[in-house]
């Protein structure tokens, strides 16, 4: 497949996702356009500045009517709402777990009274950034995800955990106990127990290898959640591509290392 058919059958597939959203009669982009060129940036990775430059340079003819680059992304940015329609619909066993996303290195860390991102350790290691929490469905589809600055810890996200509770027990290591107020359907997971849990470390994998998401451009809290909720869409409507496709005991193949860009 090249890069010009992935391109259109993604906004195949993001336009009948979309069919109830209605374009504005002052817009230029249609709504599965703007959500088809935010999934293509978060596939990209790397900077605005880049991301333009290669759109523009290589599929602007996909794209006649594209906006000029800082209206494209404030665009993206008004928009992000539009990308809970593509999470995943939970299940009965779901797993959650946090990923530490660099914005600026440890060291400039207060430098501006502007920075979003804070000191945290993410993989044993400091990071200057953000965290992310992620709560997937057993077959690795995400339901719903949460930030916060890279110095909160994981018992601050219980409330997307709650968020569930009358549809999934969630899998989560012992970094999400509470000394009081642990989520009802949280269920701990003591070191080597409960290897579904692997399921999640897959899906942030993933997101690290073909999404380059372990390190992020956005430097300001609009933007940077709407690179997050894009990036999950994307990610869900990748695994679905071929269709959920199941072993004899139920595991589910992900990969999504063929459409990186």
């Amino acid at each position: 497949m090249t890069t010009i058919d992935f391109i259109t059958e993604l906004f195949c597939r993001v336009d009948d996702q979309m069919r109830s959203v209605r374009k504005h009669a002052q817009a230029v982009l249609w709504p599965s356009e703007l959500v088809t060129l935010g999934l293509l940036h978060a596939l990209k990775g790397g900077s605005n500045r880049a991301f333009y430059r290669w759109l523009t340079r290589d599929y602007r003819a996909l794209f006649p009517h594209l906006p000029e680059r800082t209206r494209l992304f404030r665009l993206l940015k008004t928009h992000q709402p539009w990308t809970f329609m593509f999470l995943a619909q939970p299940t009965l066993l779901g797993i959650v777990d946090s990923f530490g996303i660099e914005l600026i290195h440890p060291l400039r860390e207060g430098r501006s009274p502007q920075q979003i991102g804070r000191k945290g350790i993410s993989n044993h290691r400091w990071i200057g950034g953000g965290k992310l929490c992620l709560v997937i469905n057993h077959l690795g589809g995400i339901a719903g995800w949460v930030w916060a600055p890279a110095n909160a810890h994981d018992t601050w996200f219980h409330p997307i955990i709650e968020v569930f509770q009358r549809h999934m027990v969630v899998l989560g290591d012992m970094g999400f106990h509470a000394e009081t107020g642990d989520p009802p359907n949280l269920k701990l997971c003591h070191r080597g127990e409960w290897n579904d849990r692997m399921l999640i470390e897959t899906v942030l994998s993933m997101l690290t290898q073909v999404c380059h998401f372990k390190k992020v451009m956005q430097r300001v809290a609009d933007y940077f959640q709407s690179r997050l909720a894009f990036t999950v869409a994307l990610f869900n409507v990748l695994i679905q591509w071929q269709g959920w496709k199941t072993d004899e005991a139920g595991f589910v193949d992900l990969s999504i290392a063929e459409f990186s860009l």
